[in-house]
Protein backbone atom coordinates (compact mmCIF):
# COMPACT_ATOMS: atom_id res chain seq x y z
CA UNK A 1 0.00 0.00 0.00
CA UNK A 2 2.47 2.59 -1.28
CA UNK A 3 2.16 6.34 -1.69
CA UNK A 4 0.74 7.74 1.55
CA UNK A 5 3.71 10.05 2.13
CA UNK A 6 3.79 11.35 -1.45
CA UNK A 7 0.03 11.90 -1.38
CA UNK A 8 0.50 14.11 1.69
CA UNK A 9 3.54 15.92 0.25
CA UNK A 10 1.60 16.73 -2.92
CA UNK A 11 -0.91 18.54 -0.71
CA UNK A 12 1.66 20.22 1.56
CA UNK A 13 0.44 18.12 4.46
CA UNK A 14 2.45 16.17 7.06
CA UNK A 15 3.15 12.53 6.21
CA UNK A 16 0.93 11.22 9.00
CA UNK A 17 -2.08 12.79 7.26
CA UNK A 18 -1.33 10.57 4.28
CA UNK A 19 -1.31 7.48 6.48
CA UNK A 20 -4.67 8.52 7.93
CA UNK A 21 -6.07 9.04 4.45
CA UNK A 22 -4.84 5.57 3.55
CA UNK A 23 -7.07 3.98 6.18
CA UNK A 24 -10.09 4.85 4.03
CA UNK A 25 -8.55 2.92 1.13
CA UNK A 26 -8.03 -0.05 3.43
CA UNK A 27 -11.72 -0.03 4.28
CA UNK A 28 -12.68 0.29 0.61
CA UNK A 29 -10.36 -2.57 -0.37
CA UNK A 30 -11.74 -4.90 2.28
CA UNK A 31 -15.32 -4.12 1.30
CA UNK A 32 -14.59 -4.56 -2.42
CA UNK A 33 -12.73 -7.83 -1.88
CA UNK A 34 -15.65 -9.23 0.12
CA UNK A 35 -18.17 -8.10 -2.48
CA UNK A 36 -16.17 -9.63 -5.35
CA UNK A 37 -15.87 -12.99 -3.63
CA UNK A 38 -12.17 -12.75 -2.83
CA UNK A 39 -11.43 -15.29 -0.10
CA UNK A 40 -8.01 -14.04 1.09
CA UNK A 41 -6.70 -10.47 1.22
CA UNK A 42 -3.31 -9.58 2.67
CA UNK A 43 -2.22 -5.99 3.33
CA UNK A 44 1.47 -5.07 3.69
CA UNK A 45 1.09 -2.38 6.33
CA UNK A 46 4.60 -2.01 7.80
CA UNK A 47 7.80 -3.68 6.64
CA UNK A 48 10.79 -4.72 8.71
CA UNK A 49 12.72 -1.95 6.91
CA UNK A 50 10.17 0.69 7.94
CA UNK A 51 11.62 0.72 11.46
CA UNK A 52 14.41 2.89 10.00
CA UNK A 53 11.98 5.72 9.25
CA UNK A 54 11.94 8.81 11.52
CA UNK A 55 10.85 7.88 15.04
CA UNK A 56 8.00 10.38 14.94
CA UNK A 57 6.53 8.77 11.82
CA UNK A 58 6.91 5.24 13.21
CA UNK A 59 5.25 6.27 16.47
CA UNK A 60 2.40 7.89 14.55
CA UNK A 61 1.90 4.72 12.53
CA UNK A 62 1.81 2.52 15.62
CA UNK A 63 -0.78 4.81 17.21
CA UNK A 64 -2.79 4.75 13.99
CA UNK A 65 -2.80 0.93 13.99
CA UNK A 66 -4.22 0.91 17.53
CA UNK A 67 -6.81 3.54 16.64
CA UNK A 68 -7.85 1.72 13.46
CA UNK A 69 -8.25 -1.57 15.31
CA UNK A 70 -10.33 0.08 17.99
CA UNK A 71 -12.59 1.66 15.38
CA UNK A 72 -12.81 -1.05 12.69
CA UNK A 73 -12.85 -4.46 14.39
CA UNK A 74 -16.52 -4.35 15.35
CA UNK A 75 -17.47 -3.63 11.73
CA UNK A 76 -15.19 -6.39 10.46
CA UNK A 77 -16.76 -8.80 12.93
CA UNK A 78 -20.30 -7.84 11.87
CA UNK A 79 -19.32 -8.60 8.28
CA UNK A 80 -17.94 -12.04 9.15
CA UNK A 81 -14.30 -11.07 8.36
CA UNK A 82 -11.58 -13.09 10.07
CA UNK A 83 -8.57 -10.94 10.99
CA UNK A 84 -5.01 -12.19 11.37
CA UNK A 85 -1.64 -10.46 11.79
CA UNK A 86 1.75 -11.75 10.66
CA UNK A 87 5.29 -10.48 11.19
CA UNK A 88 7.71 -9.94 14.04
CA UNK A 89 4.86 -8.99 16.38
CA UNK A 90 7.08 -9.28 19.48
CA UNK A 91 8.82 -6.10 18.32
CA UNK A 92 5.60 -4.08 18.68
CA UNK A 93 4.65 -2.14 21.79
CA UNK A 94 2.51 -3.82 24.43
CA UNK A 95 -0.60 -1.78 23.71
CA UNK A 96 -0.62 -2.69 20.03
CA UNK A 97 0.15 -6.35 20.70
CA UNK A 98 -2.81 -6.50 23.09
CA UNK A 99 -5.16 -4.94 20.53
CA UNK A 100 -3.94 -7.39 17.88
CA UNK A 101 -4.55 -10.36 20.16
CA UNK A 102 -8.02 -9.10 21.07
CA UNK A 103 -8.90 -8.48 17.41
CA UNK A 104 -7.78 -11.94 16.33
CA UNK A 105 -9.67 -13.57 19.16
CA UNK A 106 -12.83 -11.55 18.45
CA UNK A 107 -12.96 -12.62 14.80
CA UNK A 108 -11.45 -16.11 15.11
CA UNK A 109 -14.69 -17.98 14.35
CA UNK A 110 -15.75 -15.86 11.38
CA UNK A 111 -16.04 -17.68 8.06
CA UNK A 112 -15.96 -14.88 5.50
CA UNK A 113 -13.04 -12.97 4.01
CA UNK A 114 -9.68 -13.88 5.55
CA UNK A 115 -7.97 -10.52 6.08
CA UNK A 116 -4.27 -10.69 6.98
CA UNK A 117 -2.24 -7.63 7.97
CA UNK A 118 1.56 -7.82 7.74
CA UNK A 119 3.30 -5.66 10.35
CA UNK A 120 7.06 -5.62 10.97
CA UNK A 121 7.18 -8.19 8.21
CA UNK A 122 9.93 -8.95 5.71
CA UNK A 123 10.21 -11.75 3.17
CA UNK A 124 13.84 -12.46 4.03
CA UNK A 125 13.04 -12.46 7.75
CA UNK A 126 10.22 -14.93 7.08
CA UNK A 127 12.53 -17.28 5.16
CA UNK A 128 15.21 -17.10 7.86
CA UNK A 129 12.68 -17.91 10.60
CA UNK A 130 11.43 -20.92 8.64
CA UNK A 131 15.02 -22.07 8.04
CA UNK A 132 15.84 -21.85 11.73
CA UNK A 133 12.75 -23.89 12.57
CA UNK A 134 13.83 -26.62 10.16
CA UNK A 135 17.38 -26.56 11.55
CA UNK A 136 16.07 -27.04 15.09
CA UNK A 137 13.98 -30.03 13.97
CA UNK A 138 17.01 -31.61 12.30
CA UNK A 139 19.10 -31.06 15.43
CA UNK A 140 16.53 -32.65 17.73
CA UNK A 141 16.14 -35.61 15.39
CA UNK A 142 12.50 -35.04 14.45
CA UNK A 143 13.36 -34.29 10.81
CA UNK A 144 15.88 -35.74 8.39
CA UNK A 145 17.66 -33.40 6.00
CA UNK A 146 16.61 -35.59 3.06
CA UNK A 147 12.95 -35.07 3.98
CA UNK A 148 13.07 -31.29 3.58
CA UNK A 149 10.99 -30.27 0.57
CA UNK A 150 8.78 -27.37 -0.54
CA UNK A 151 5.94 -28.42 1.72
CA UNK A 152 8.12 -28.79 4.82
CA UNK A 153 9.72 -25.41 4.25
CA UNK A 154 6.47 -23.61 3.47
CA UNK A 155 4.93 -24.99 6.67
CA UNK A 156 7.32 -22.79 8.66
CA UNK A 157 6.40 -19.55 6.92
CA UNK A 158 4.05 -16.93 8.32
CA UNK A 159 1.47 -17.63 5.59
CA UNK A 160 1.55 -21.39 6.03
CA UNK A 161 -2.18 -21.69 6.65
CA UNK A 162 -3.17 -19.87 3.45
CA UNK A 163 -2.84 -20.52 -0.28
CA UNK A 164 -0.10 -18.68 -2.14
CA UNK A 165 -1.24 -15.31 -3.51
CA UNK A 166 -2.72 -15.26 -7.01
CA UNK A 167 -2.28 -11.52 -7.48
CA UNK A 168 0.07 -8.87 -6.05
CA UNK A 169 -1.20 -5.30 -6.33
CA UNK A 170 1.26 -2.47 -5.70
CA UNK A 171 0.23 1.18 -5.74
CA UNK A 172 2.42 4.27 -5.97
CA UNK A 173 4.26 3.65 -9.24
CA UNK A 174 7.18 1.53 -8.00
CA UNK A 175 7.61 -1.81 -9.76
CA UNK A 176 9.26 -4.04 -7.19
CA UNK A 177 8.26 -6.51 -4.47
CA UNK A 178 10.14 -4.67 -1.69
CA UNK A 179 10.85 -7.75 0.44
CA UNK A 180 7.24 -8.86 0.74
CA UNK A 181 6.32 -12.56 0.62
CA UNK A 182 9.33 -13.67 -1.39
CA UNK A 183 8.64 -17.41 -1.21
CA UNK A 184 4.87 -17.22 -1.58
CA UNK A 185 4.86 -14.85 -4.55
CA UNK A 186 6.74 -17.30 -6.81
CA UNK A 187 3.80 -17.68 -9.23
CA UNK A 188 1.75 -14.59 -8.40
CA UNK A 189 0.65 -12.23 -11.15
CA UNK A 190 2.12 -8.76 -10.53
CA UNK A 191 0.09 -5.60 -11.17
CA UNK A 192 1.48 -2.11 -10.67
CA UNK A 193 -0.31 1.22 -10.78
CA UNK A 194 0.79 4.85 -10.44
CA UNK A 195 -2.25 5.52 -8.25
CA UNK A 196 -1.17 6.53 -4.75
CA UNK A 197 -2.66 4.43 -1.97
CA UNK A 198 -5.06 7.06 -0.53
CA UNK A 199 -6.61 7.28 -4.03
CA UNK A 200 -6.97 3.52 -4.48
CA UNK A 201 -10.70 2.95 -4.85
CA UNK A 202 -13.19 0.33 -6.05
CA UNK A 203 -12.63 1.16 -9.72
CA UNK A 204 -8.86 0.73 -9.49
CA UNK A 205 -9.29 -2.54 -7.58
CA UNK A 206 -11.60 -3.79 -10.33
CA UNK A 207 -8.98 -2.82 -12.92
CA UNK A 208 -6.46 -5.03 -11.12
CA UNK A 209 -8.93 -7.91 -10.92
CA UNK A 210 -9.69 -7.56 -14.63
CA UNK A 211 -5.95 -7.73 -15.38
CA UNK A 212 -5.75 -10.93 -13.35
CA UNK A 213 -8.80 -12.45 -15.03
CA UNK A 214 -7.12 -12.08 -18.40
CA UNK A 215 -3.93 -13.93 -17.42
CA UNK A 216 -3.17 -17.56 -18.19
CA UNK A 217 -2.11 -19.33 -14.98
CA UNK A 218 0.09 -21.97 -16.59
CA UNK A 219 2.31 -23.14 -13.70
CA UNK A 220 4.68 -24.82 -16.14
CA UNK A 221 2.01 -26.11 -18.53
CA UNK A 222 1.54 -24.92 -22.10
CA UNK A 223 -1.00 -22.33 -23.11
CA UNK A 224 -3.05 -25.00 -24.89
CA UNK A 225 -3.45 -26.89 -21.61
CA UNK A 226 -5.07 -24.03 -19.74
CA UNK A 227 -7.90 -21.62 -20.39
CA UNK A 228 -7.95 -17.84 -20.10
CA UNK A 229 -11.22 -16.54 -18.65
CA UNK A 230 -10.98 -12.77 -18.99
CA UNK A 231 -13.29 -10.07 -17.63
Amino acid sequence: MDGNGRWANNRNKPRHSGHRAGVKSVRTSVETAAQRGVEFLTLFAFSSENWSRPKEEVSSLMNLFVEALRREVDELHRNNVRLKFVGALDELNTGLKNKIAQSEQRTANNTGLRLTVAIAFGGRWDIIQASKALARRVLDGSLQVEDIDDAEFAAGLQMSNMPDPDLLIRTGGEQRISNFMLWNLAYAELWFTDVLWPEFDEAVFDEALCFYAGKQRRFGHTGDQVETVGC
